[in-house]
């Protein structure tokens, strides 16, 4: 008997009847709430209120950090509508996301604003960024290529650093060997702030792989991560001119050995209004990352300068205007048992224009953007978007973009592993086409329920395929799916809800993408008690899935979190994962945490917490 099917629907089941044993009066919230919009900068490269905006947007905020507990990044993006992940073990290993069934390289990540991704695999590792270093999150999903250019297929995810005013820290313990330290201290003056923030983790791990993997070894493979982020603002006349640095160094063991990643990332932008009743924004940005394997003899260096000019005017009754221009330089360099394997750099320019307009209860949306790579040549990438707010609480959106992707210098160079795996120079980048539908509902000031529709086509895909797995493009893949999120707060109540469905193919082979679940839901609720005491529960159901070698099960899981304040500004948090020591797996062959504690204690000035 197949029981995995049984298992989504029993999880979905208990999810629902959760929520349901809410009060009623949950539903019933008054109008008269208000509700501070969200302003979002990601999607059109600019301010906008989220709530209007013709992209699917979510916003994770600190006090939903907070509040959350989460060990990790990967965890909290987990949780989220549309976004599949992927772990080869348990704290610190080798972590990979995909929003919308596109690949991780798909995904545009940015950091205040500046590219991440190394410039050898297209990826950067999630894991090695602290919940702690995290101001706020932006998701925004669907192809925004037309604005940001090269990656954005899947989507942006958009992470700002920590913004403290005033001194906080926290302790952790918990299973696993899991040691935590973090602290942030901050000043804010009239027109000037300055924030520093610096962590340090510590897990002796569990067996990152097990028998079904390639050189298993049945020991625990831990690790270390060091963190520190900088944040600088002042005001120079009618200009604002800030600075952002963020430094992680993880070391971290596996069967084969042990790797060794330095991420550097920095920003310095200058933004005001100018002549003319325009507004820009100026910046620069510096990515570099260093991986070294010795386990492999691989070591891996990539380093990124990107420059963009952006400027914004209200063009009054006929909508907003932005053009902006973008520079970018990439290098990558890789050495094979001391051997160099390549050493490579190419450059990006580019210039792109969008405009938002709002007509009565029509709103549209436009962007055109020229790419010129001097490796791969020009690119052109437009999309649309129109909504209609057909009544007070109900609006209908619907979307069209393109978006490409050009192949990194590992997919084009790489020697690979004993003739596996090797690059390819002749590979052509990556392009696709989405639509999008969707209904977004708000029954009151507290509430939000969405249901999106996509499609997307990407052709020449880049897999690697055929005689020695080599880098190959593959005719076309299929991305198709439906996505329904659900919000309220009422009170102390606070819940939220997404399910997903998704088909993932090549459709030149006729098989399914790997790691990604056809089925997804996820559930989300807490309560704040009189006394300051928190309760809350994370729950998830993620359906099979393809993977190397064989299908990954699905499964359910359930977290507990709880927090109770001990004195003023200080409080205890406890976080249960894993209740019902769930036995699944992320990635075949790998090994993922049991039932485990783990223990805070938080120190932050910048709230009073009323003891009991």
């Amino acid at each position: 008997m197949n029981t995995k099917p049984l298992v989504f629907r029993i999880a979905c089941a208990a999810i629902a009847a959760f929520t349901l044993a809410v009060p009623g009066a949950i539903a019933a919230e008054s109008d008269e709430a208000i509700r501070q919009p969200t302003v979002v900068v990601s999607a059109l490269r600019r301010p906008q209120n989220a709530d209007t905006a013709l992209a699917s947007i979510t916003v994770i905020t600190r006090a939903d950090l907070e509040r959350s507990q989460a060990p990790d990044l990967i965890t909290v993006l987990g949780q989220q509508a549309g976004i599949d992940v992927s772990r080869t073990g348990g704290p610190g290993q080798a972590s990979t996301l995909f929003l919308r069934g596109a690949n991780s390289n798909q995904t545009l990540i940015l950091i205040d604003g500046v590219r991440v991704a190394a410039t050898g695999s297209g990826l950067f590792d999630l894991a090695h960024l602290p919940p702690e270093q995290i101001e706020r999150i932006e998701i925004v999903r669907g192809p925004r290529a037309a604005l940001w250019g090269s990656d954005a297929i899947g989507g942006v995810i958009h992470i700002f650093t920590r913004r403290p005013e005033r001194p906080s820290g926290r302790l952790t313990a918990g299973r696993y060997g899991r040691a935590e330290i973090s602290s942030s201290i901050g000043w804010q003056g009239d027109d000037s702030g300055l924030a520093l923030s610096a962590g340090f983790r510590h897990f002796d791990g569990l067996s990152a792989s097990n028998a079904d993997a390639f050189g298993f070894d049945p020991d625990n493979d831990g690790g270390n991560n060091r963190n520190l982020s900088l944040r600088g603002h002042t005001a120079i006349g009618s200009q604002q001119l800030a600075l952002t640095a963020l430094v992680t160094d993880a070391d971290v063991e596996f069967d084969q050995g042990a790797s060794s990643v330095r991420n550097v990332s920095s920003g310095l932008s200058l933004d005001g209004m100018l002549a003319g009743a325009w507004s820009h924004r100026l910046s620069l940005g510096i990515a570099n990352e260093d991986l070294n394997t010795p386990a492999f003899g691989s070591v891996f260096d990539s380093r990124r300068q990107t420059a963009d000019w952006v400027l914004t005017r209200d063009l009054a009754s006929i909508g907003t205007l932005s053009v902006g221009i973008s520079s970018e330089h990439e290098e990558g360099r890789s050495l094979d048992f001391g051997a160099l394997a390549f050493d490579r750099e190419r450059n990006t320019q580019a210039g792109f224009a969008a405009w938002t307009g709002r007509f009565g209860a029509h709103a549209f949306e436009a962007a055109l953007r020229y790419d010129d790579n001097s490796q791969f040549g020009n690119e052109s990438t437009a999309s649309a978007a129109w909504a209609w707010q057909f009544s007070p609480r109900w609006r209908t959106r619907l979307g069209w973009g393109q978006g490409f992707r050009a192949p990194n210098f590992n997919e084009l160079y790489s020697p690979g592993f004993g003739g596996l795996f090797a690059g390819n120079p002749a590979l052509n980048p990556e392009r696709s086409r989405t639509i999008e539908g969707a209904l977004d509902f708000t029954p009151a000031s507290n509430q939000r329920l969405s249901l999106s529709l996509y499609r997307t086509r990407v052709g020449d895909l880049v897999a690697f395929d055929g005689p020695g797995f080599a880098a190959i493009n593959i005719k076309q893949a299929r991305l198709d799916g439906a996505e329904l999120e659900y919000h309220i707060e009422h009170g102390a109540w606070r819940i939220d809800l997404n399910a997903g469905w998704q088909r993932a193919q090549d459709t030149n082979a006729n098989t399914d993408l790997l790691r990604r679940a056809p089925r997804k839901m996820a559930a989300q609720a807490s309560h704040v008690f009189g006394n300051g005491w928190l309760l809350g529960i994370d729950s998830s159901a993620v359906s099979s899935r393809a993977d190397f070698g064989g299908d990954l099960g699905g499964y359910s899981r359930f977290d507990l979190r709880g927090s109770a304040p001990i004195a003023a500004h200080w409080q205890i948090e406890a976080r249960l994962e894993n209740l019902l020591a769930r036995d699944y797996a992320l990635a075949r062959g790998f090994n993922t945490p049991g039932r485990s504690l783990s223990v805070s204690l938080v120190w932050n000035p910048e709230k009073r917490i009323n003891a009991f």
